[in-house]
């Protein structure tokens, strides 16, 4: 017999300080663990679930192209996440983003901001730094 368990990672997880992230960059160390980007912009950070939103494949990050582009169908996303190419239907979405008491990013995989429903501008979907 075997119970009834699914193991998954836990939802939220903490993802290193402010400092360990380049203005400008889109973070990939947390892409395959949990499968998330995390994004440092100039003046915060917002992190991206790297799930397309056609089929739930994980899209690449084409830093040349500044660009995530899905291998299965041909998606593609801007750098913010909004969708512009291929057959998805809607904008990647954006997780729950805050700090810990002790100063670390924390991402909520379980919180999800959704572009067309205009939650991108809520107080969790953007971090504020700098």
């Amino acid at each position: 017999m075997v119970p009834r368990v699914l193991y998954e990672p836990p939802s939220a997880f903490k993802a290193g300080y402010a400092e360990d992230y380049v203005i400008g960059e889109v973070n990939e160390k947390y892409k395959d663990q949990y499968r998330v980007w995390i994004v440092r912009e100039q003046d915060g950070f917002y992190a991206l679930a790297a799930i397309c939103t056609h089929l739930g494949c994980t899209p690449r990050w084409l830093p040349a192209e500044s660009k995530f582009k899905c291998p299965c169908h041909g998606s593609g996303y801007h750098k913010d996440g909004v969708n512009f190419e291929g057959p998805t239907p809607r904008p990647l979405e954006r997780l729950k983003i805050t700090f810990t008491d002790d100063g670390q990013i924390l991402v909520d995989r379980n919180i999800k901001f959704l572009y067309e429903k205009q939650e991108w501008s809520k107080p969790d979907s953007f971090l504020k730094y700098g």
